[in-house]
């Protein structure tokens, strides 16, 4: 996934946290905020060590931008999303990463319906 699609300044997950909504399930936490101005979706992506080591941490993440390249065309373009990985991710495949991360972006109603 490009630069472009990332939020990285600490700021930026910051003012996600504060202004923006957030929705949850077992596995994953989503903070996400409108923003009329962009022309592409951005994602940040936290993986507590409390889940894992570094290895751990970083297939997680892997996963989740990989579900987001294939969620591209459905995630609507002016949002930014930050996206908190709970314990049990650690213990679940790529494609049940997958299936929990539709099924929150769902219920944000920050993905289109095919």
């Amino acid at each position: 996934m490009k630069k472009t699609y990332r939020i990285k300044k600490n700021e930026e997950f910051q003012h996600v946290f504060k202004n923006g909504k957030s929705f949850a399930n077992r596995q994953l936490v989503i903070y996400f905020l409108h923003k009329q101005e962009q022309t592409h979706f951005r994602i940040g992506l936290s993986v507590s060590k409390k889940i894992g080591n570094a290895v751990v941490r970083n297939q997680i993440k892997r996963y989740l931008r990989q579900a987001f390249l294939e969620l591209k065309p459905q995630v609507k373009p002016s949002l930014d999303i930050v996206i908190i990985a709970r314990a049990p991710v650690k213990d679940m495949d790529y494609h049940d990463i997958k299936k929990s991360l539709i099924h929150v972006l769902s219920k944000t109603e920050s993905i289109k319906r095919s």
